[in-house]
């Protein structure tokens, strides 16, 4: 056959026979060990990749474990196993392997590993290829090729990540090391066991709702408490959010909930990123309502009940248009889906959420960070239930210990008692190397946890960007040691010549989101000539925020590099609060998205704070350019954004918009705000006063201020803007855009206004 190279060859005849390890033996005993206390074990065969590879066929033959159960995550090709590429990792989320071969020759990713592994059954293997230990951590591929961003070079990627990696691989239970080149085996991996506690049995509740049968197939008290939560489903206007640890039975307790629906005779949509992710669910499902006998009919993801009801899976994308027609739905890895798709399922009779609280689940923790808010504010009865205990694998399990350590999924942040009395007064700002946070172990995962706990897009990769990224540099304010705000900067510009071209003519270039929205959208081929460093992640420990700790890290920030370089930007899913904590900390708007991003829901805004001449030029035509082409996008790509963003990014701008209008303009918005003249003669004028305002706002409250928003700069009806500012009718809306208009026209207007307005008043 052909094997995992360009030759074709036998794959049972090793080309590089390993003599002084039995791989086979090797192998045969960590199995053994991993079904005996139903962990799972980590065999690391390090060296040349081609005898890695065969020496992985060893791993194989040496268990018992059948060629549909093995997957090999790698670039190669020819493997009679099911292969998936690494960066595709995530179609392994929520699905189970008995034995999985991560090739980490090529480009080896954090995020990669963290797919993979959760991937891995009780009782099953995880086979890693590596180069050997020594060497690894020196080796660059093409993962470090990505932390290369412009102006820097590969040189200048450093290898922490993976030293502290191998380090890890060396210590930790569970791990067997065979170095290849010298045919030796460093460690067993054998009779080495985690920490064990007894995990609580599954019960039957005194009253319950779902069938005695679905309890009965419940594996731990977790799932049973869960079970218990999601009878809520059964009636509209309930929502309930299942967090749980990979492993922990949250979708068969799902599945458990959407048969006992179906058997019942409601309708149940589940959905998740993809079928794959969904197949626990439906499997439980599927085998609950055989149990009852209410199993009518089963085709692909499709169940239906005796009773009527069925249960039936449905893309995130066509989830909408199902929700009219349904009693409930589940959303499985719901960590996984965009803010956007997440928010469309508020629609929904009755929904129950289904996310990984640590672990990579693809998305970070947007559902945590972005979405929670969202279905809190919600009109749901929203309840919550979280999986503690393992299922799949026995507690303290040695893979997922390592991976929880080896990418700090489990890092948190300072408890609060040692950090709740911070003040902007008592905390020191400091500066944080990878040096520093390698040689305090407690340091690295405060930082890291906090980052986490307090950012969607937070995961495994950030790790490796944190310790081995040559652009990016930490600041934090630590009170008694420990750290309450911190603030990952990126450097940005300084490009050459050549690369500022390769910019404009559409190229993108890794690392500089600010020179490259600036270059190759607004067309600005001198925007990646000035330095400055982005706010890539800025986070505040929970037990002080709004106590101006962040606004003193940022402060701090700005002293310390003004004069070094020429502004501080920054990058957000824009809303009202950040968009004011940005402006008033320093920063204006220069550039808002025409469309949202998927994972936050948000149009992204850019703001730049500048600290050089060269900072300024470059802050001033960006907001020039910005409110010149606003006019134009509030009207047409952006006139659905919330007239609350508006506002706030208008009024953020570093300079207000100067008016320019025709003596007759400014007589025909005169007349419209104190007689009878009509806005729709001179909307122009209106649009360029109302942008004048916003840019500079006194005199008016928040309702008059929206309704500008509404009418003039998005152009809506009237009807639409008299429903959704609540006027009583499209008159009484008129209005009031009116009586908005007359100090608007008291603070701009030329003498000419001020005549034709007097005319009015006497």
């Amino acid at each position: 056959m052909n094997g995992p190279g360009d030759d074709a060859r036998d794959d049972t005849t090793p080309t590089k026979p390993v003599t002084d390890v039995d791989i086979e033996a090797l192998a045969n005993a960590c199995r053994d060990d991993a079904m005996a206390t139903n962990q799972r074990r980590v065999i690391v065969l390090a060296g040349d990749r081609d005898a890695g590879i065969d020496a992985a066929f060893d791993v194989v033959r040496g268990t018992d474990i059948l060629d549909d159960e093995v997957t090999f995550v790698t670039s190669r090709e020819g493997f009679r196993f099911h292969r998936v590429e690494p960066i595709h990792a995530s179609e392994l989320l929520g699905t189970t392997r008995s034995l999985v071969v991560l090739d980490a020759h090529e480009s080896f990713s954090p995020n990669t590993l963290g797919r993979v592994a959760g991937a891995v059954d009780g009782g099953g293997l995880l086979v890693l290829l590596t180069p050997s230990l020594d060497a690894w951590p020196a080796c660059h591929d093409e993962f470090d090729e990505r932390l290369a961003v412009p102006p820097f070079s590969l040189d200048d990627v450093s290898d922490h990540f993976r030293s502290r990696l191998v380090s890890t691989l060396r210590d930790h239970p569970g791990i067997a090391l065979v170095d290849l080149g010298s045919q030796t085996l460093e460690r067993d991996g054998t009779h080495e066991q985690g920490i064990h506690f007894e995990v609580p049995d599954a019960f039957v509740p005194k009253t319950h709702v779902f069938p005695t049968r679905a309890y009965e197939d419940c594996l731990t008290a977790d799932q049973s408490e869960t079970l218990a939560a999601l009878e809520s489903l059964c009636t509209p206007g309930n929502a309930v959010v299942v967090e749980a640890d990979r492993g922990r039975g949250k979708s068969s307790a799902a599945g458990l909930a959407a048969g006992s629906l179906a058997a019942e005779g409601k309708h149940v949509v589940v959905t998740a990123p993809g079928t794959q992710n969904a197949a626990e669910v439906f499997e439980r499902a599927e085998r609950l309502l055989a149990e009852l006998d209410e199993l009518d009919s089963r085709e692909q993801y499709d169940l239906q009940s005796n009773a009527g009801g069925s249960v039936r899976y449905v893309p995130p994308t066509e989830v909408e248009s199902t929700l009219g027609d349904i009693d409930a739905l589940v959303v499985d890895e719901a960590a996984a889906l965009s803010v956007r798709l997440l928010t469309s399922f508020l629609d929904a009779p009755a929904v129950a959420f289904c996310t990984t609280v640590r672990g990579y689940e693809g998305a970070g923790r947007g559902f945590a960070v972005r979405f929670r808010g969202r279905l809190d504010d919600s009109d749901f009865d929203v309840s919550d239930v979280r999986l503690d205990h393992p299922i799949r694998y026995a507690a303290g399990d040695p893979l997922e210990s390592w991976t929880f350590r080896a990418l700090l999924l489990d890092a948190r942040p300072p408890v609060d008692q040692l950090v709740s009395d911070a003040t902007t007064d008592s905390v020191a700002y400091r500066t944080f190397t990878p040096e520093n946070l390698l040689a305090d172990e407690h340091l690295l995962r405060e930082v890291f946890g906090l980052l986490v706990l307090a950012h969607y897009r937070t995961e495994p990769d950030d790790l490796a960007r944190l310790l081995d990224a040559p652009n990016l540099t930490l600041r934090a304010l630590t009170h008694d040691g420990h750290v309450v705000s911190v603030a990952l900067l990126a450097r940005e510009g300084g490009l050459d010549e050549a690369t500022r071209n390769h910019m404009y003519f559409g190229g993108r270039i890794r690392g500089n989101m600010l020179p490259d929205v600036f270059t190759s959208q607004l067309r600005d081929e001198d925007a990646g000539i000035p330095v400055g460093y982005r706010v890539m992640r800025i986070a505040t420990h929970h037990a002080v925020r709004s106590q101006g700790l962040g606004s003193r890290l940022l402060g701090e920030i700005r002293d310390e590099f003004a004069g070094e370089v020429d502004y501080l930007g920054v990058g957000f899913g824009a809303t009202p609060e950040l968009l004011r904590f940005w402006h008033r900390n320093g920063y204006g708007t220069v550039y808002l998205s025409t469309t949202r991003n998927d994972t936050s829901g948000e149009h992204s805004a850019l703001m730049l704070c500048p600290l050089s001449d060269a900072g300024h030029e470059l802050a001033d035509r960006h907001t020039s350019y910005f409110l010149g082409r606003t006019i134009d996008m509030l009207s047409d790509l952006l006139s659905d954004l919330d007239p609350d963003v508006v506002r706030g990014a208008l009024r953020a701008t570093r300079s207000p918009y100067t008016p320019e209008l025709s003596p007759y303009e400014w007589r025909t918005v005169a007349s419209a705000a104190y007689g009878p003249g009509l806005s729709i003669i001179a909307l122009g004028a209106f649009r360029r006063l109302a942008l004048a305002y916003l840019t500079n706002p006194e005199e008016l409250d928040e309702r008059q201020e929206r309704l500008i928003v509404r009418k003039v700069l998005q152009a809506h009806s009237w009807g639409d803007v008299a429903d959704d500012l609540e006027y009583h009718s499209t008159s009484q809306a008129m209005r009031a855009l009116g009586a908005a208009y007359q100090p608007v026209v008291d603070r701009f207007g030329t003498p000419g206004a001020h005549t034709e307005r007097d005319r009015y008043l006497d």
